[in-house]
């Protein structure tokens, strides 16, 4: 090889963007413009793992999400299916069928739709018998879990009034017997608002505490302030048995938790007896979302990091985020919103990817990888 070919050959090579840490389940079409959201998971009854993101950025419509599925345990992954209508959307099997509920669009109406098939068809959220649970207002919310209590499915979800320190608290339920196509048998509780902590309650996490209370875990958005308020903290509103009723105190309801800022997932593991999240810690005033940490509690209140799961040094174009994950066995495995070389920033992700984070119960700080991109 010539000289010049050697050195035009070695340059090329150099700058070829590295691959995600992880598997690669979708990429963006266009990064500049189209960006990856809204990670969800779930496992069908046959094992195989099912996992869906919307689209968002100036690209798109903000009302369209993708489909994917893995028959190896996610070593490799194929596109399902597409759905028009449907944004910021969670996966769930219930009685041996999949679901996924969400946002007709960005501040949109409530819809779920069913598969029968594993994710390749769906039905259509049409009417208020086939899915369109509510269409009254403006609703917002994330890929958040489905928790099972009282005989109900429990979800949270947000009402858009004016500016985004002003939307409500909602929660949805509905009996677990019950056609969760029919937006009859669904029952949202009164909206809270929260206008004296100017800040922004999204994302919720719905479950049942140590003493078998209902609760919804927020992510509590606060703008940051010079003292370093709003950092780190999360919102908790106490749900009525009957659903309909939240409440918050504010002067022990707002709690310290790591990533609190950001948008998190907590499951109870009924092994350790603890619930468990993965979260984007904020460690300085620079650190976005470049880390991801593995945390848990036993009691909801007190959260303490285990250990850092994927690190990297640049905040600014790489990111974990909206992590959504179940247990598997001995491990977690997870789908992430991720933000990796060429990507427009390090919130419009390029891709989604998938993870397993072996023997999670027993990680330490010892067992934090080193920063990557150093």
């Amino acid at each position: 090889m010539h000289r010049l070919a050697a050195v035009i050959f070695l340059m090329t090579v150099s700058t070829v963007a590295a691959d995600p840490p992880g598997v690669i389940i979708d990429t963006s079409p266009d990064p500049a413009r189209v960006y990856i959201g809204s990670p969800s998971l779930a496992v069908l009854p046959d094992g195989d793992y099912v996992a869906s993101h919307d689209f968002f950025g100036p690209g798109t419509g903000l009302d369209k999400s993708v489909v994917f599925g893995s028959g190896d345990r996610g070593k490799t992954w194929r596109k399902l299916a597409e759905l028009d209508g449907q944004w910021w959307s969670t996966l769930f099997v219930h009685k041996g069928y999949l679901y996924i509920i969400g946002t007709s669009r960005a501040e949109g109406s409530i819809v779920i739709r069913r598969s029968r098939d594993g994710g390749k068809a769906w039905t259509a959220p049409k009417d208020k018998s086939s899915g369109l649970l509510r269409d009254d207002a403006k609703y917002h919310c994330a890929p958040v879990p489905l928790l099972r209590y009282n005989d109900r499915l429990w979800r949270a979800f947000e009402l858009v009034e004016g500016g985004r320190e002003r939307w409500s608290a909602l929660v949805i339920s509905v009996p677990l017997e019950a056609d969760l196509l029919k937006a009859d048998n669904w029952l949202l509780s009164e909206p809270l608002q929260h206008l004296w902590s100017a800040s922004q309650w999204i994302e919720g996490n719905v479950l049942i505490t140590p003493d078998g209370k209902l609760v919804n875990i927020l992510r509590s958005n606060l703008k940051p302030a010079k003292s370093g308020q709003g950092t780190n903290r999360a919102a908790i509103v106490n749900i009525s048995d009957d659903g309909r009723k939240l409440t918050h105190e504010r002067d022990k309801d707002s709690i310290d938790f790591p990533g609190g800022e950001y948008k998190f997932t907590i499951r109870f593991d009924p092994k350790t007896k603890r619930y468990w999240s993965l979260v984007n810690q904020r460690l300085d005033s620079n650190t976005q979302r470049n880390i991801l940490a593995l945390s848990s509690s036993a009691d909801l209140r007190n959260w303490k990091v285990e250990s850092f799961l994927l690190r990297h040094a640049d905040s600014q174009n790489h990111a974990w985020q909206y992590v959504d994950w179940l247990f598997d066995g001995d491990d977690i495995i997870a789908v992430s919103r991720t933000a990796w070389d060429g990507s427009h920033n390090f919130h419009d992700a390029n891709f989604m990817t998938f993870h397993r984070f072996k023997n999670f119960r027993t990680m330490t700080m010892a067992d934090s990888p080193p920063y990557l991109g150093r």
